[in-house]
């Protein structure tokens, strides 16, 4: 089986990761952890989100944040813009990258964005052609293309007639979210040939939940298929509001180990990242959900 020689993880922890949490985190602690993640080698660091603080009031700081980071060369730091509003604050705030999201099934579509799936693609169109127009890149992501908390199993022809509507837009990349974790890796590869008959495979990114224990499978069958970016958020942060039962994000060490196991190089390094996870794991006051993060800090801890 041949795999791919390097691996992009794009870290969401300061973002997905965090916009779930009910204990507030302050600025500083926010750009703390992003400037560590990017010190750690990741190339793409998602930073905040541009929406209602009403929605998501952890991210309502998100301007101050990007005001505050320390921009390293040749690292991205993209926010997640939901409107045109959101955009314009973006833009504003100096950023060189943003993402917009639809959904691969009406109900989610209706649950997180108060519309349907071609409404929701008709303003992420004009979102994603004014920031093409203002130099900005764009990445799009796809939410439940495995399995959705309200309607169940989703068939692969959804979700890659969404991620056709996204690529003709102008997203340079599209990001498939497993948002409640119900994939399993045949699930995976049968969702990923069919939208592959629409866009690149290797303008693709697998955004994967952990919640049934099956991102790490997913992500390995996604590999076979010849994908080359994976979302991870570090510690394992995360979950979805509008996701009932849907645990963290895959946890950035967990992918990182099995990577490094394998020769793939991603310019990532594990100690700086896990500096990273214990600090935000102090903060909020919890342990680290990532296995491999565990105990690795724990033979660490062993050794000093």
């Amino acid at each position: 089986m041949k795999y791919p020689d390097r691996v992009k993880i794009v870290e969401v922890g300061p973002r997905d990761g965090l916009q779930n949490e009910k204990k507030t985190v302050p600025t500083e602690i926010k750009v703390e952890l992003i400037d560590r993640l990017a010190a750690a080698g990741l190339p793409v660091v998602e930073a905040g989100s541009f929406v209602s603080p009403k929605w998501v009031p952890q991210m309502a700081d998100t301007a101050e944040v990007m005001s505050r980071i320390k921009r390293r060369d040749g690292v991205s730091y993209p926010v997640l813009v939901p409107n045109m509003k959101g955009l314009e604050a973006a833009i504003a705030a100096g950023v060189t990258e943003v993402a917009g999201f639809a959904a691969a099934t009406e109900t989610f579509s209706q649950k997180n964005t108060n519309c349907s799936i071609a409404e929701s693609l008709r303003r992420q169109e004009s979102v994603c052609r004014t920031a093409i127009d203002a130099g900005l890149r764009v990445r799009g992501y796809i939410s439940v293309v495995l399995g959705c908390p309200y309607e169940g199993d989703v068939k692969p022809d959804q979700v890659a007639d969404v991620a056709r509507h996204l690529w003709d837009m102008g997203c340079y990349e599209i990001s498939l979210g497993d948002t409640v974790g119900m994939g399993t890796p045949a699930k995976t590869q049968k969702m990923i040939e069919a939208v592959c008959a629409h866009v690149p495979v290797e303008k693709l990114g697998g955004h994967f939940h952990d919640t049934y224990g099956q991102a790490i499978a997913n992500i390995l069958a996604s590999m076979e298929m010849g994908m080359a970016t994976f979302d991870s958020s570090v510690a394992g942060l995360g979950g979805c509001p509008y996701s009932p039962g849907a645990t963290g994000n895959v946890a950035s060490e967990d992918v990182l180990y099995m990577l490094d196991g394998m020769g793939i190089e991603t310019g990532v390094d594990m100690d700086t990242l896990l500096d990273a996870a214990e600090f935000i794991c102090m903060y909020l006051d919890r342990p680290t959900v990532s296995r491999a993060g565990l105990a690795l800090s724990l033979k660490r801890r062993k050794a000093a």
